[in-house]
This record gives C-alpha cells, structure tokens and sequence, in this order.
C-alpha cells in the first residue's frame, strides 16, 4: 500500500518471510524472531489481515495459560511465484503458492547450456510459453527465481559461465522481456537455501549441502545463513582438486573432482562400459527412452543393476573423500546429500561416509551426521521459488 514508511514496508516484508518458512506462528514467536514490540507485531498482522494475505490459523499448543491465537499465510490470496530449475541438459519449471505447494508443473524442456545465445532465447520462450499458458492473471505472481550453474552474482543477476552475457545482468535481461521481476542464483545456493529452510538442514546452524547432480555442487550454512564468500562463489566443490584422472575439466583445470563424479561423466563411463559388452539394466533403459542420462542411471542402481551401482559408489567415495577435507576446515554439524543425485542416496551415503570414516580426524567425523535429503528433485525447484522470497521488495 501507498503510504508506508520504509521500516514498516521492511517489518510487513519480514513478517510475510517468516510466515513462509516456518508456517504458522504467534504474535509472540513474531515478535521474538523480528526483535519489534508486541503491540507493532499486531498492529502490522492486523493491517495483513485486513489485506487478505494473513488469516487466523488456530490456536498454538497451551503452554500452561491461555493459548495465543497463531496467524499463517492465506491461500485465497492467490500469490503465486514462478520458479525454475536449470541444469546443464534440462530446465524444470513450476508455479508455486506461499505455502510451497506446487499448483502447476512441473515442466520440463531439454536445453543444452553449452550453446550460449540459442540457450537463453530457448529459455525465454519456454518461461513465456509457461507464462501465457497459467490460468493466473500476472499481476498475481510475485516474481521468477531462476536456480541455475554457473559462476552466478546473485546481487548483480549475473551468470558469467553461461548464456554469453558477460557482465551484463540475466535478471534484468529477462526481466525486461517477460515483464515480471525475476531472481537468479547459483544451483547449488538455491538448493542450501531449501534444506535449511523446508529440509534436511531445517534448525542447523552449521552444515554443508551437498548438491549431487550433472556436477556436483556445495551449499555452505554458517550460523544458520547462507554463506557465499567475498564475491558470492563460495562452494566450487565441483573444481576441488581430488579427481583420480588426468583428465581436463570443462574450467580449463585437470583434476577436479567433477571429471570423476558428475552425473554427466558417470553416463559417459556407462555407456563406454556397455559398449564393452558389460551386461546392465541400462542396456534395456536406454533403448527405451532413446538417450543414456544420469536419471537412467539413478533409476538403474536403486533397481539393483551391478554396473549402475558400481559407478555410483566410486564416486560418492570421492566425493566423500573431498567432504572429508571440508568437515577439518568447517567443522559442520550435518552434511546433507541433496540434488538429482539425492533419489539414490541409499547407495550413495554408504560409500560418503567410509571416506569420511577413512581421511576424517574421528573427533570431528563423529560430530559430524551425513543425512540424505527428503526434497530430492524438488529441493532446487523450491529453492528456486525462495529466491523470491528472500529477495522481494514489494508485495
């Protein structure tokens, strides 16, 4: 509304954020995570509901006396955020409500990264196409967050591995041709901001999110916030020097952990195993679906296939290896194994932890708990739409 002083624009903001990540609170637990009075809590709570965008919810649990009324997001005030989920191969999109519900999607559309120009005017017309096909008037949609790799500023918009747009800002250049506000930050970022909020990493004040997908990214939480270091790159886990090959990396660099553990190089090793005659479940997959991916292999090892499985388990013991190495520097109260890669994470957190076991000082590594995520595929699509939350302006 027109009218209102910046602090108390910035305080609704911040009631609206908390009501979004942890769901129904009392003007009381309000007043404790926002640091402002009682009688300011109510009176911003009022003029929400007055709005429509907060209702009563119930009464919290009694803690002796008389129970506060608790106040949650309101559904039929029909906000909705469209989020994005971008990988090197396939982008993933689906619109959410405030409650993290998705109401449409996902959907799915193959876009290769690699060629720069022909990737973003494919992305464009795919988030258009998506647009123009919701029954949402656009006024109701908060904004896009786009999850996505790459050396990403997430202040600036600025994706400086893809796209080809140097230094000038994907945010604003989509913006500009959608006509809605949109959000980007680097995958495995997004992926941190939904375990800690919604998943695995819920109520860690410390804790790395591992992001097993077509590289495999980190997400760092440092005394429960996002940690992105002094440019907003922290968490190149992928170019980690632990790689068993010689074999160059897509950064120029040989060694990197990625040449020997990504998704993407685990269906090359495949599909070169099965050329070899090597016997596999994936043999049938792939003349099923017409293309060898990292999802016929997660599929193929949680069916039990000997092939799928071995690859898996060499590199989630490397992988290990490079957290291991991360647990003596950061000393974290959780790991957790979240991504595309999270769907096998029966198979893989054994192998995760005997390297832990292995190269970890034990007095660290026993403090230490290695948890599969719950939000699997989702986790970077809900991560996607939190950019929004988190970085909003105005609602």
């Amino acid at each position: 509304m027109e009218g209102r002083s910046d602090k108390h624009s910035a305080l609704r903001l911040d009631i609206l954020r908390h009501l979004y990540y942890k769901g129904a609170l009392s003007i009381n637990e309000l007043s404790r995570l926002t640091g402002k009075s009682l009688p300011l809590i109510t009176a911003v709570v009022n003029s929400l509901k007055i709005e429509s965008f907060v209702i009563n919810n119930q009464l919290a649990p009694s803690t002796g006396g008389r129970r506060a009324l608790e106040y949650c997001l309101n559904k039929a005030a029909h906000k909705y955020i469209v989020a994005i989920s971008i990988d090197q191969v396939v982008s993933c999109i689906a619109l959410f409500d405030l409650h993290n519900e998705i109401i449409i999607g996902p959907s799915e559309q193959k876009i290769n990264l690699c060629n720069s120009k022909e990737s973003l005017s494919q992305l464009i017309a795919f988030l258009k196409a998506y647009i123009d096909g919701l029954a949402v008037a656009q006024e109701h949609i908060l904004g896009i967050g786009m999850a996505m790799p790459g050396f990403v500023n997430a202040e600036q918009g600025i994706n400086r591995t893809y796209y080809g747009l140097g230094e000038n800002s994907i945010s604003d250049y989509i913006s500009e041709r959608i006509g809605l506000p949109v959000y980007v930050d680097n995958d495995s970022s997004a992926i941190a901001l939904a375990e800690l909020n919604f998943g695995a990493a819920r109520g860690m004040k410390d804790v790395m999110v591992v992001n097993v997908g077509w590289g495999i990214g980190l997400g760092m939480i440092v005394n429960g916030k996002l940690f992105r270091g002094h440019n907003g790159f922290a968490g190149e886990f992928s170019h980690v020097p632990l790689a068993d090959s010689n074999n160059l990396c897509a950064c120029g660099k040989k060694g990197c952990l990625e040449v020997d553990s990504s998704l993407l190089v685990l269906t090359r090793k495949a599909q070169e195993e099965m050329d070899r005659g090597v016997a596999s479940k994936m043999t049938q997959m792939f003349t099923e679906s017409g293309v060898l991916t990292g999802e016929v292999i997660l599929k193929a090892a949680n069916a039990g296939d000997q092939l799928a499985i071995n690859l898996l388990s060499k590199a989630a013991f490397l992988i290990g290896k490079g957290i291991a190495t991360l647990i003596h520097i950061m000393n974290p109260q959780g790991v957790v194994i979240s991504g595309r890669g999270a769907i096998a994470s029966k198979i893989l957190l054994a192998p995760v932890q005997q390297a832990i076991n292995e190269f970890c000082i034990p007095m660290l590594a026993e403090q230490c708990i290695t948890i599969p995520s719950q939000l699997n595929k989702d986790a970077e699509l809900l991560g996607a739409a939190t950019l929004v939350m988190e970085r909003i302006e105005k609602f």
